[in-house]
């Protein structure tokens, strides 16, 4: 019985139980286990995967202090290191460009490297290496604030399937060509990029989601995106793009994608599909299309409606619906929109036995009660047979006429006998 009592089980586990349990802790923690005993000496030194932040040192208002601890730590634990390093991530506000991460990344590049986090404070940009290009064998990349400037005789990364950009200075064509020479790329997020028009070459990506200020966004051969996620920054140069554009945007951007699944669309997304739009037919019908988030869409741009309208009738498989309105005068504009000669809309452009068959869930948020959102929501009552929820919320600007707006909501016909109007009054 004394044997069994005093037996290290946890010692005598296999090396890779070990490794996980010594994953769960704080890197400063897992390296702490070497004063167990002296079979624990050397355990965190066979890590595969490594994640470091601020906490592996002690904090105080010295940054510099700071930041030459953490450079020390981090050299330290990488010389000591033995085997490869498969996941190497480091988060950190105090350490900015230094000529240490140089140092880690080659190092890295020989360790047989294949998740990469980078994220670092926001004062100085970090310029990355030639060497990290040399990384062949990665398969995710993150990286926050810093320079990138491929070499000429970069080919790819064949491996790499995740690749997140936040802040990062960037060559338009060389993140063209960057996306293109990943073949195997299935996720792919680009953030708070200035004035880019983009062509996205990349045909096993299924998860797109693009933030910034892009003048022109094209997708090409990616048919087997599932997930979009797109927010718009507008600026005057690119406003007077968008208004100087000739060619249809919905259907660069949506007309190649028939196995989409889920699509939001953030600030001035439905504008930019509204431009050069054609209101031909699609060329696709977006069967697995099950979610739609759209914000900001303008109920007095008739196009920006037809851009909608479009989306939701060539979706039969719908089954949630979230609209955030946008008043461009920041004010309820009821009179004006009543007055529009266009009140005749939706029934010219509303397609004669459209049904939503499987749409369950709508939710209308920041409503002004102009007739083209009132339509918009009698079209989506009277032809959604299966719908259970008709979330309605008022703008905040919103501070009178929303008894009248509740009226006329329950006066509309309902296709569905359990559809339930929810009228948000906060």
């Amino acid at each position: 019985m004394d044997n069994v009592l005093g037996r290290d089980f946890i010692s005598d586990l296999p090396q890779s139980i070990i490794e996980t349990i010594l994953t769960k802790l704080p890197i400063r923690d897992a390296v702490r286990t070497s004063i167990l005993s002296s079979k624990w000496r050397y355990k965190w030194a066979t890590l595969t995967q490594v994640e470091f932040d601020d906490r592996c040192v002690t904090l105080s208002n010295d940054k510099v202090l700071v930041e030459n601890n953490l450079v020390k730590f981090i050299t330290q634990f990488l010389f000591l290191h033995n085997g490869p390093v498969h996941k190497f991530m480091l988060t950190t506000a105090y350490l900015q460009s230094s000529p240490e991460i140089d140092q880690w990344l080659l190092f890295l590049s020989r360790k047989d490297i294949r998740e990469l986090v980078l994220e670092l404070g926001e004062q100085e940009w970090f310029r990355a290496p030639s060497c990290l290009f040399s990384c062949r064998k990665l398969t995710r990349l993150e990286l926050v604030r810093c320079e990138l400037d491929p070499p000429l005789t970069f080919k790819g990364f064949l491996c790499l399937k995740y690749l997140s950009l936040q802040q990062v200075l960037i060559a338009p064509d060389a993140i063209e060509s960057l996306i293109s020479s990943c073949p195997l790329l299935e996720s792919l997020t680009l953030s708070y990029f200035d004035s880019l028009a983009l062509t996205i070459h990349a045909p096993n990506l299924k998860y797109l989601c693009l933030e910034g200020e892009f003048k022109d966004i094209c997708l090409e051969n990616t048919t087997l995106l599932v997930a979009i996620s797109v927010a718009m920054y507008m600026t005057d140069d690119i406003a007077e793009h968008f208004e100087q554009s000739s060619s249809c945007n919905f259907d660069k951007f949506l007309g190649g994608v028939p196995c989409l699944e889920r699509l939001i669309g953030h600030i001035y997304f439905t504008k930019y599909l509204s431009i050069g739009n054609d209101l031909g037919k699609l060329p696709i019908t977006y069967c697995h299309l099950k979610i739609v988030e759209l914000y900001q869409v303008s109920f007095e741009d008739m196009k920006e409606i037809l851009v909608v309208l479009r989306l939701i009738v060539n979706s039969p498989n719908l089954q949630e619906l979230h609209i955030s309105v946008s008043n461009n005068n920041g004010s309820s504009n009821t009179t004006a929109a009543a007055e529009a000669p266009d009140l005749d809309f939706w029934e010219k452009e509303c397609p004669s036995g459209c049904m939503f068959k499987q749409l369950k869930t709508v939710k209308m948020t920041d409503m002004f009660g102009i007739p083209h959102e009132m339509d918009f929501i009698k079209f989506l009552l009277g032809n959604s047979p299966v719908l259970e929820i008709m979330s309605v919320a008022p703008s905040v600007y919103v501070t009178e006429g929303r008894l009248n707006m509740l009226i006329e909501l329950a006066r509309f016909r309902r296709a569905s006998a359990k559809a339930e109007i929810i009228f948000i009054q906060d």
